[in-house]
């Protein structure tokens, strides 16, 4: 009889062509898809023609995916430079999926950006754009060079980040060579309640477990309150997976999972995987929804927990809203249900993760449905609360360049819905960064202080539609 095996043994197996593989072994597996943006893209290419030749072709031009999202709206020339080199090598190798800033033209200063979300080739934040356009399936492995590709995870797949030299190799083989990484299990009971989301969840993790604590493990969310969130709401569970240390997070394929992915898969076959009953963990948790209060994570270190209330002492400069974490649709919902008819008392940014994301924030009123003639729109709520929106893309989640959209230039304290807060992550090394959930930075941005959500969240937020399919 076949050894119970987790979901990510059984999709190792899978892509190894055997029955069997065991946490520590070291084997070959095909990759489903690759993943690069302009940050990395250029490092790979040169790595690739080094070694594979000036002449050499990619694996598979269709499962090459390529998505500049980094260093868009600035005016380094560098950054300018590195996208003409994916744009030059899109062209040699034929590769299908690749999604240009098309209003970047080689010029000097400042690009204009899109003026139109919905009539630009761009996409925004590749972890977002990634299941947005179809290349994200349950049972595949993804491999991408950016840390956060673990967000993936969400839709029941292998995602992880592997470095310039690792990707090279994919890119002209379509293999890699991995370490089967044990199982953590993290079981979650009961509803979300409405103060709460699911950065609330992954910050109670990390906080238990540290930043180390997941080192080379896949993590495992399961139970029925990781099946009350949205889809959208995991994928910020799994984004952070690698803030614990984690190769990789992974969550149950349910409904809502089946539904996006039918409805935008550019391939029409997959496969669902389960974890087997008696499959071994090396470590398990518990957590109770209903006792679980809103958390921060203090700088300088995403496992410097605590709770929002006991920081609400904690005067605020800035807050931001925003990135693969924070940027999705329906964490801008949470946002302006909060700030609606209210205003902000301190500077707050918001960048939504995506193009799409921002259509939506347009077209959508607060409760996640086609807005109404006369009804304001998600974007309208926030711009009359006082906030300052710019294009989609990564932005001031990294720091960038000094002209980044939101980048913290000087020592201020920021409440902010990224997923890291290392000196210097969002610019100056001596910035507080407070990580925190979209609700618990939209309560601050109108108090000035750390706050928790409850003061202004008694019922539960809809999302209607958004982000579903």
């Amino acid at each position: 009889m076949a050894r119970p095996m987790t979901m990510t043994e059984k999709i190792i197996a899978a892509h190894a062509g055997r029955a069997d593989v065991r946490p520590g072994e070291n084997v070959w597996v095909n990759v489903d898809i690759l993943l690069t943006h302009d940050v990395c893209g250029p490092g790979t290419i040169g790595i690739f023609h080094e070694q594979f030749g000036r002449d050499a072709k990619v694996w598979d031009r269709e499962r090459v995916v390529i998505i500049p999202d980094h260093y868009i709206f600035t005016a380094e020339e560098k950054c300018h430079r590195n996208i003409q080199i994916l744009r030059d090598f899109v062209r040699e190798q034929g590769i299908r999926y690749y999604y240009d800033p098309d209003f970047i033209k080689n010029e000097p200063g400042m690009p204009s950006p899109y003026k139109d979300p919905t009539k630009t080739s761009y996409k925004g934040v590749c972890h977002k754009a990634l299941p947005e356009e179809g290349h994200v399936r349950p049972g595949e492995i993804l491999l991408g060079t950016d840390s956060h590709t673990c967000t993936a995870g969400a839709f029941g797949q292998i995602a992880t980040g592997v470095g310039n030299t690792d990707a090279a190799f994919v890119l002209g083989t379509g293999k890699t060579w991995l370490k089967v990484p044990p199982t953590m299990k993290f079981t979650f009971h009961g509803e979300i309640p409405p103060y709460l989301t699911a950065k609330d969840l992954i910050l109670a993790v990390i906080g238990d477990i540290s930043v180390s604590g997941a080192t080379y493990k896949a993590m495992y969310f399961t139970g029925e309150g990781i099946r009350s969130l949205t889809l959208e709401d995991r994928m910020t569970l799994t984004n952070m997976a690698i803030e614990a240390g984690g190769k990789s997070g992974i969550c149950d394929v349910d409904e809502k999972t089946e539904a996006y992915v039918r409805a935008r898969s550019n391939r029409p076959d997959w496969t669902v995987y389960t974890d087997d009953p008696g499959a071994e963990y090396c470590y398990e948790a518990e957590f109770d929804l209903g006792t679980l209060e809103p958390l921060v994570a203090k700088p300088h270190s995403p496992d410097n927990r605590d709770t929002a209330y006991n920081c609400r002492d904690v005067k605020l400069d800035r807050a931001y809203v925003g990135s693969c974490t924070g940027g999705k649709i329906t964490d801008m919902i949470f946002v302006a249900a909060v700030l609606q008819g209210k205003q902000v008392k301190i500077p707050t940014f918001v960048v939504p993760g995506s193009t799409e994301v921002h259509a939506d924030m347009l077209r959508l009123n607060v409760r996640g449905e086609p807005k109404a003639n006369g009804e304001k729109s998600i974007y309208d709520i926030l711009v009359d609360a006082g906030c300052q929106i710019g294009a989609s893309s990564c932005a001031a989640c990294l720091g960038g360049p000094k002209d980044t959209f939101g980048r913290l230039n000087e020592p201020v304290n920021c409440i902010s819905t990224t997923n890291r807060n290392f000196p210097g992550r969002m610019g100056h090394k001596d910035a507080g960064v407070y990580l925190a959930s979209p609700l618990t930075v939209a309560a601050s941005a109108l108090t000035g202080y750390i706050t928790d959500p409850r003061e202004f969240v008694s019922e539960p937020i809809a999302t209607g539609s958004a982000g579903t399919v």
